[in-house]
């Protein structure tokens, strides 16, 4: 489905990205971990759209995606949910999942969005609850997971996720990924995940990519890099 090639960004003097290589199979969960600072953040908007790589190659579903702008990559279903959520904090959170549509608004049959707006009910069942409550007045993890709905009402066949645990409770943080797991054989969806805990995205992961100093240095299998002592000391910075 998604085929990185050698990618490299700076930020003026700062190497961001060192040509990064990855792969996502269709339905398939790929985890991406590594301390603050080595570029997770980086190759998201990278694959979204956001950064243009100043070298190599992103082919999405066999067409070559590169130079192609976010919006455009959205209506092929790439699609990001952003760290720190980017909710309108002063419309409700029905508006916020609404705006999920925009790609595709104008060619939706009727009740279409709103069919699929119920569906995210359906999956955080707290949002229909405050459905007309502002989003500036929910819980990080109510916010969290309208960040994550609004995604979904985007129609992603590929869906890019960057930190959808920080700052949250961990029984909060358990639900979301149960529900990040579940949508994998529900909607058949690939997904990207970028995250701090490194053990809680493996569980829900096929494979992995361990990343250090804008490269990676650590692939495998999800289960395998989790037993993987190196993993932890690359994470960490020193042996663990």
């Amino acid at each position: 489905m998604l085929d990185v090639q050698a990618i490299s960004t700076s930020y003026g003097p700062i190497n961001a990205l060192n040509e990064i290589s990855l792969t996502v199979g269709e339905g398939e969960v790929i985890a991406i971990v590594g301390a603050n600072g080595v570029g997770k953040t980086t190759l998201l908007k990278s694959i979204a759209g956001l950064i243009k790589p100043e070298a190599g190659r992103i082919a999405y579903r066999g067409e070559d995606v590169t130079s192609l702008d976010s919006h455009r990559r959205i209506t092929k279903g790439i699609v990001l949910v952003p760290e720190g959520r980017r909710l309108f904090p002063d419309l409700t959170v029905h508006e916020n999942l609404r705006l999920g549509a925009f790609s595709w608004r104008r060619r939706a049959r009727r009740g279409e969005i709103e069919a699929e707006i119920e569906s995210v009910f359906a999956l955080f069942p707290i949002l229909k609850e405050r459905s007309t409550q502002l989003a500036r007045t929910l819980s990080g993890g109510q916010q969290q997971m309208v960040a994550i709905g609004r995604g979904l009402v985007s129609r992603p066949s590929l869906l890019l996720l960057d930190e959808p645990s920080l700052g949250l409770a961990p029984l909060v943080i358990r639900q979301i990924f149960r529900t990040l797991a579940d949508l994998r054989t529900q909607r058949k969806l690939s997904i990207v995940l970028v995250e701090q805990d490194a053990q809680a995205a493996f569980r829900i992961a096929d494979r992995g990519y361990v990343m250090q100093r804008a490269r990676i240095v650590l692939t495998g299998s999800a289960a395998d890099l989790r037993a993987d002592p190196r993993t932890r000391e690359i994470y960490f910075g020193s042996s663990v």
